[in-house]
Order: structure tokens, then sequence, then C-alpha cells
């Protein structure tokens, strides 16, 4: 008998690990990934007796895979926010799944184990662009100001580092980035020893810097989409400096385009913070589309599908009339 656990490289992927893992410590087989790396169960091979746990991947998008390791015999334990579709009836999958705007899936997990290793789930709560509620969730719990801004901090830095066409262009593998935090309970002291939180932190700020000195491809008043380089630092950039948009413009969508090796685009699509919905329907009109209401994104968008997405940005997040 196995374990095999299966993540996003993103921060509410490892935080939703890490959770389950201090409560439930257990040597396993790691399968993750790029952030857009999310068909991982097509990787895994478990049969009867062995048990998967998931999180932070789209059901949706490995239900061929899933339902593959169902029929082996697989033990499957699923933890997600995203768009899932209709769930398999099996009895040995149980699935924790909660699509609402302002949940991820570590708050999911938080609420699974109820709260045990709740710094955790605030952490990815700031990285996944959930900052209400991981403000709020921190001062439930007593953190002050400035420990509130370095939880923020870590989880924008583990999100950051999730975004890459390839793990080339990571600081990290987030394997390793997992590993580096197994032995930490406490966030707060990750933050404080860890170079990689370090170095993650100075990468984070230099890239930023370059993101902000470009200008809209489009912009309206209801949004504005960017066109970012073929650049290892612009695939890096693209989904924390959305979430900074999207901050600063609650009213407004936003979406990163950011060109690949292949001559196709990697899309990040942000909802108005004041209306956060729409973004997982905009990209499920894409081929390699998903995400969740309020932030989705498709792999590998054609060039000559531009256009089409632009006008189809636009009207999804037209002012309600």
């Amino acid at each position: 008998m196995k374990q095999v656990d299966v993540f996003n490289g993103d921060a509410d992927g490892i935080c939703a690990l890490h959770q389950l893992r201090l409560a439930d410590p257990k040597e396993s087989e790691l399968v993750t990934g790029v952030k857009r790396d999310i068909q991982l169960l097509q990787r895994v091979e478990a049969g009867a007796g062995d048990k998967v746990t998931v999180c932070d991947i789209s059901l949706d998008s490995n239900r061929v895979a899933l339902q593959w390791l169902l029929a082996a015999g697989a033990e499957v334990h699923y933890f997600d926010h995203h768009f899932a579709g209709a769930l398999p009836a099996v009895g040995h999958l149980q699935a924790h799944i909660d699509t609402a705007a302002n949940v991820c899936t570590s708050l999911i997990v938080d609420r699974h184990l109820g709260g045990r290793f709740r710094p955790w789930a605030i952490v990815a709560a700031f990285g996944d662009g959930l900052r209400e509620v991981g403000r709020r969730l921190a001062s439930d719990t007593g953190f002050d100001a400035a420990q509130t801004q370095t939880l923020a901090r870590l989880g924008e830095c583990l999100n950051y580092n999730a975004y890459g066409e390839t793990v080339d262009d990571l600081w990290f593998h987030p394997e390793a980035l997992y590993r580096s935090l197994r032995d930490y309970e406490d966030p707060l002291a990750f933050a404080k020893d860890s170079r990689i939180f370090a170095r993650l932190y100075v990468g984070y700020c230099e890239d930023m810097d370059r993101a902000q000195a470009l200008q809209p491809h489009v912009e309206r008043t209801n949004g504005a989409i960017y066109v970012m380089p073929d650049a290892p630092w612009a695939r890096r950039v693209i989904g924390v400096y959305a979430n900074q948009l999207a901050q600063s413009q609650p009213h407004r969508a936003h979406a990163m385009l950011s060109a690949n090796a292949s001559g196709s685009y990697t899309v990040s699509v942000r909802a108005p913070l004041s209306r956060p919905q729409g973004a997982d329907g905009l990209c499920r009109l894409f081929a390699n589309g998903g995400g969740r209401k309020a932030a989705a994104g498709i792999n590998g968008l054609p060039a000559e599908e531009v256009s089409r997405f632009v006008a189809s940005f636009f009207e999804a997040f037209s002012e309600p009339g």
C-alpha cells in the first residue's frame, strides 16, 4: 500500500497539503508541477489498497484519470475549489469541493481539520488573492499588523513561484518548496528562517518592478488587458501582478497574456473584486481554459484566438445594466 500526494504547485496547493500532513504525517510520493500543470492525475499509478490525496486541481480537468484510479480500486481524497462538474458516484472517493468565490482549497482543508493549522490557511488565502479573507482570519486568530503582513508576503511569494511555462522558469521546483516547509507548523518561523523565502521575495520585487512599467494592450472602463513579453520574469509575475491590479482597481476586470515559446499565450483572468464572478465561464469558452469564478486562466491560447478573447473578455465583464 502506498500514499500519493498530488498538489498544485502554487501557495494554495502547497499549504493545503501541508496542513493535511501536519495533521496526519505520512511518507508519500509527491506529484506536482507549475501552476498550469493541472492534469496531474495522469501521472499517478495507484490501485487497490493505495491512497491518493489531491489538493487544488480541477476534478473536471482530471476526470478520466480519476475514473481510472477509482476503477483500479484506489481510495481518493479530493480537496478543491475549482469547477468540478458531476462527481463520480464511487464510495472510495471522498470529495471536499466548494466553488464559492471567497474560498480556496486551503480554507476547505482548514474547515475539514477544524482550524488546527489555520496560519497556513491564512498564508494560502493571501497567496490566492483573497486578501480580505486573509486579513479577517489573521485578525480573528490574533496576529498583529506586522505578523499579518509577513503572512501575506509569504503567501504571495509562494504563489509567485508557481507561475511559468515550465519549471525552468521558476526559482524553485514546487516539490522542493513544499519539502522546505514540511517541518514548520508556524509559517512565521518559516518566514524568519528560510533562505528560500528570502530569495523568492527578492525575485518577486525585481519582477514586479518590471511589470509596473507595462502599459495595457487594451483598456476600457470595465477592464484592461495586458500582453507580456516572452521572458521568464513575465511568466513568473503574470498571476501576482494580476492580483495586484485587481486589488488596486476593484471595479475592473483584468487579463494578463504572457507569450510562450510556442507562439501561444498563457492567460490569467481576474474578475472585478466588486463582482467576483465570470472568470471561469469566460476561460472555459476556450480550449484548455478553466478555473474559478473570481480567477481563472487559459493554457496555450493560440495567437489567432487573441482577438476573440479580447471581445469575449469585455463582453463577459460588461457593466451590469
